[in-house]
């Protein structure tokens, strides 16, 4: 939907607003004839300056100013218009059209109260209902359409806003069989396809719009859009860059430009371009969220997201979702599942679980990506990662070079004992911010001891710098190691934890490991030059049972000629 206002509102959609009937001047005529607002407008406030006023020439620069984007100017002249005592009634219904885009709906719903019943009041009154959820409303203005081509294509926007994206295109196209001159239903059937994923077949259809009109704002939009989701950023800008010269004249979609170019550039200038237009544009409020979740600032996106609350489904037999209630309820899931895990809350995990049961187990997504990538979050969540599984082998071949999707995949498969695979998938993750993860170091740590690999689970310490983590990662190379019989690894890790913490806990491990990795040399599996490296281990320790031991282990080497 394209939205251009500063006064911070929710988005609505542009009415149909019929020429004003009257003369008019043939020059006005003549740059409206080329949709030139700007010229026309210019003319009508030199000819209001110099005292020659034509017919309807308050109205005609209230309508140029609407179909300028200027929906503050046409307010204004509406308002000034309704004050005057020879007020046409059906100026009501017109000014009506301009609070509700603006976003004033309860104004919006007085106004259109105030002007005649017509078929524009009506239609303006079906769209209010719906802006209100008002349900039984909504039908009663339904029931009141015509089939007529205005009626018709208000009643498509409303299934478009409500998500019922084919239903929109059937209209769209039974119109466009009777009507080959209605060319810009071509961009409403192609915004339909880009709802529905299908971008490239959006594009064609665009296409044999562009050819007419190559300089619509709508359309270069939405093309930029395209190239975003079958291409990449870049490509994007490229497109938008041409909607940029021809928008520089008028405010039309300008906030809209800006909010798509952040997008586009992947979240470069979030902060000065978002944060102003989080009321203004529906989307600007959850990219900015993703932006600061990728910043890893768990915090300010909660900030954002507490008080939204997201719309709730309609109550049908089964619950169904529209895009932009997934996108607010997915996001919601990822903020209070990242929170909870950084504070340890459990209410804000149950919280995350529930958001994202909720999508995953709707009518309208359990078989799509994002359903599907949300059933997996919630069952990781609870710890089924059998469950886990079943989710993400379904649509693994769509995120084989996500780092992010690797992530989670290998820790499920880690988690249900398949180290094998689980080891292959963390190493085709590039991102450094991952890599240098705790949690990916211990997952990769585990797997490589698992699969009998321990010297590179070692070596992922040695990497390391010292902190907090690190007794972590050498807690579980010490534990694993012992428990998978590797205990010369499992030493070394026991070693360097009681040099850090000489505490009973740490000296017994390293006992245990130190004589088992004799047992190891006894029966052959351990060559006996490690005997060397076991001594020193043992003689860093204080306790009165090394001596007792080192005893043994010299005895011995003695007596088979090993040389320590």
């Amino acid at each position: 939907m394209i939205l251009s206002r500063v006064k911070p509102a929710i988005g609505g959609e542009a009415p149909v607003v019929k020429r004003v009937k009257g003369k008019g001047s043939p020059l006005v005529e003549d740059y409206l004839s080329e949709r030139d607002y700007v010229g026309a407008i210019t003319l009508l406030e030199f000819q209001r300056s110099i005292g020659e006023r034509g017919e309807d020439a308050d109205l005609w620069l209230a309508y140029c100013a609407f179909h300028m984007g200027d929906h503050k100017r046409a307010m204004q002249e509406y308002k000034a218009l309704t004050e005057k005592p020879d007020c046409r009634p059906d100026v009501w219904v017109f000014l009506a059209c301009t609070l509700f885009f603006l976003g004033f709906y309860k104004e919006a719903e007085e106004a259109a109260n105030k002007a005649p019943k017509s078929q524009l009041q009506n239609r303006l009154m079906f769209h209010l209902a719906h802006k209100f959820s008002d349900e039984k409303k909504l039908m009663g203005f339904h029931q009141k359409l015509e089939d007529k081509d205005e009626d018709q294509l208000s009643l498509a926007s409303i299934h478009y806003m409500r998500s019922h994206y084919q239903e929109a295109i059937d209209i769209y196209k039974r119109i466009l069989l009777q009507n080959r001159d209605f060319l810009a239903l071509n961009v409403y059937v192609a915004l339909c396809y880009y709802k529905l994923d299908y971008y490239d077949v959006s594009q064609e259809v665009l296409a044999v719009y562009l050819q007419t009109v190559p300089n619509s704002t709508i359309a270069l939009n939405l093309k930029a859009c395209n190239h975003f989701r079958l291409f990449n950023g870049k490509a994007a800008e490229a497109e938008l860059r041409n909607l940029i010269d021809i928008s520089s004249s008028t405010d039309f979609a300008k906030e809209l430009i800006k909010h798509n170019l952040v997008v586009f550039r992947n979240g470069e200038g979030a902060m000065q371009v978002l944060s102003p237009l989080v009321d203004v544009i529906v989307e600007a409020r959850l990219n900015l969220v993703i932006y600061y979740l990728r910043q890893d600032d768990v915090q300010e996106a909660y900030n954002l997201t507490k008080d939204m609350e997201p719309s709730q489904p309609q109550a049908t037999g089964s619950v169904r979702l529209n895009i932009h209630q997934r996108t607010e309820y997915i996001l919601k899931g990822v903020v209070h599942a990242a929170l909870g895990q950084e504070v340890g809350s459990r209410d804000h995990l149950k919280m995350a679980q529930q958001f994202f049961q909720l999508v995953g187990g709707s009518a309208s997504e359990c078989d799509t990506i994002p359903g599907r990538q949300c059933m997996a979050s919630c069952f990781f969540l609870l710890r089924q990662f059998e469950d886990v599984l079943i989710y993400l082998n379904s649509i693994k071949s769509y995120f084989y070079n996500d780092d992010t999707f690797n992530f989670n995949y290998g820790q499920a498969k880690a988690a249900v004992g398949n180290f094998k695979e689980a080891e292959e998938i963390f190493l085709l993750i590039q991102s450094e911010r991952i890599k240098n993860d705790i949690v990916y170091l211990g997952w990769l740590a585990r797997c490589y001891i698992m699969n009998q690999r321990p010297r590179l689970a070692w070596e992922l310490y040695l990497k390391m710098e010292t902190s907090a983590d690190t007794v972590g990662l050498l807690q579980l190379i010490a534990n694993d190691c012992y428990k998978m019989g590797q205990f010369y690894y499992a030493a070394k890790a026991f070693d360097v934890l009681e040099r850090l913490d000489p505490s009973p806990e740490f000296w017994e491990g390293k006992r245990g490991a130190c004589v088992g990795i004799f047992q190891l040399i006894l029966a052959g599996r351990e060559p006996r030059e490690t005997l060397r490296e076991v001594l020193p281990l043992l003689r860093t320790t204080g306790n009165p049972q090394v001596e007792y031991i080192v005893r043994i282990l010299k005895k011995w080497a003695k007596d088979n000629r090993v040389s320590l």
